[in-house]
C-alpha cells in the first residue's frame, strides 16, 4: 500500500484497539457512576436497558485521539474538525451527567442545546466558506457547483446541527449508531483519499476505528451505551468532514440512515399537529417504529447497518 494509505489504516487499527481497551476499563467504573435511565415513552422491551452504564461514548474519542496520534494525521482542517467534536462532545458529556444525576432521562433541554450546537456549527461553515479554495460554493454530484453566495454558511450550519441531531436519534438500539457511524466515517476515510485529502482521511478513519472498538462492548446485549457524548461527537465529525472535503450534499447519501431517522421524527410531529393525533409511524425514531411491528433488535439493528452500508457505497460510486 502507498505510505498514505498505510497511515489511514493504521489510524483506525490503533483507534479500535484503544477505544476497546478504554471501554473495557471505564465499564466498571460506569456502572457506578453512570447507569442509563430510560425514557417513559420508549417500547416496553427497553426497561431491560435500565442500569446499563452510559458514557461509553468517552472511549470513542480517547480511541480516536490515540489513531490520530498513530498516523500523524494532523494539519488545520483536522483541528476545526476535532474541536467541532469536542465542543459537541462537551454538550453530549453535560446531557449525559444532568440524566444521570437527574436520576431520569432528563438533560439539556432542545433550546439548550441549540445554543451551544448552533454557533460550533456556524463556526465550522465560516471557515470552510472562507479558508477553503471553494469559497461559498456547493459541489453537486450529477457535477458541477451551486453557488450559494451569503446563504453557504446558514446552510452548512443547519447540516452540521441536523446530521448531529440525527445521529443522536439513532443512537436507541445496542450497535445500531456505532455500527452505522463507522461505515459512513469509512466511506469518508475514501471520499477524502480520493479527493487529495489524506489528513481528514486519516481523522474519518480514526473515528470509524473508534466506533469498531465500541461496538465490540455495545452489541446486543450492550455492556455500555455510548449516550449523548458520544452520539454528538459522532455526528459533528461526520458533518464537518463532509464539508471540510466540500462533498456537503454526499452526506445525505452515505449518512441517509442518520438522514431517515431526523425525517421520521419531522413527518412524525408534523403530521401528528396537522391531523390533530394521527401518526404516520407507530413511534418514531423510525427504529422504534419497527421494534413495535414486532421485529427483534438484531435484525432491525443488521437491517439498519445493510442499509448503511449500501448507502456508504453508493455514494462512494457519487464521488
Amino acid at each position: 500500500m502507498a505510505p498514505v494509505t498505510d497511515r489511514v489504516v493504521w489510524a483506525a487499527l490503533a483507534s479500535a484497539a484503544a477505544a476497546a481497551g478504554l471501554v473495557a476499563l471505564l465499564i466498571p467504573w460506569l456502572r457506578r457512576v453512570a447507569p442509563q435511565r430510560i425514557r417513559e415513552d420508549a417500547p416496553p422491551r427497553h426497561r431491560q436497558k435500565e442500569g446499563t452504564p452510559t458514557l461509553g461514548g468517552l472511549a470513542i474519542l480517547g480511541g480516536a485521539l490515540a489513531g490520530l496520534a498513530a498516523s500523524a494525521s494532523w494539519g488545520p482542517k483536522v483541528l476545526v474538525a476535532c474541536g467541532a467534536v469536542a465542543l459537541y462532545a462537551g454538550v453530549g458529556f453535560v446531557d449525559d451527567w444532568l440524566s444521570v444525576r437527574r436520576g431520569r432521562n432528563l438533560g439539556l433541554r432542545a433550546r439548550e442545546k441549540l445554543a451551544f450546537q448552533v454557533p460550533v456549527a456556524i463556526g465550522v461553515g465560516w471557515y470552510a466558506a472562507t479558508s477553503l479554495p471553494q469559497g461559498t460554493g456547493l459541489w453537486t454530484p450529477w457535477g458541477g457547483v451551486w453557488e450559494l453566495g451569503w446563504g453557504y454558511v446558514p446552510f452548512a450550519a443547519l447540516l452540521v446541527v441536523g446530521f448531529t441531531n440525527g445521529t443522536n436519534l439513532t443512537d436507541g438500539l445496542d450497535g445500531l449508531a456505532a455500527g452505522c457511524g463507522a461505515l459512513a466515517l469509512a466511506a469518508y476515510a475514501v471520499v477524502a483519499l480520493r479527493t487529495g485529502q489524506p489528513e481528514l482521511a486519516g481523522f474519518a478513519a480514526a473515528m470509524a476505528g473508534g466506533c469498531l472498538g465500541f461496538l465490540w462492548f455495545n452489541a446486543h446485549p450492550a455492556q455500555v451505551i455510548m449516550g449523548d457524548v458520544g452520539s454528538q461527537a459522532l455526528g459533528a465529525a461526520l458533518s464537518s468532514v463532509a464539508l471540510l472535503t466540500r462533498t456537503e450534499l454526499l452526506l445525505f447519501v452515505v449518512g441517509a440512515v442518520f438522514a431517515a431517522e431526523a425525517a421520521s421524527v419531522v413527518v412524525q410531529v408534523v403530521y401528528f399537529r396537522f391531523t390533530r393525533g394521527r401518526r404516520v409511524f407507530r413511534s418514531s425514531p423510525l427504529h422504534h417504529h419497527f421494534e413495535l411491528v414486532g421485529w427483534e433488535e438484531p435484525k432491525i439493528v443488521t437491517r439498519f447497518w445493510v442499509a448503511g452500508a449500501l448507502a456508504a457505497l453508493a455514494g462512494l460510486g457519487l464521488v
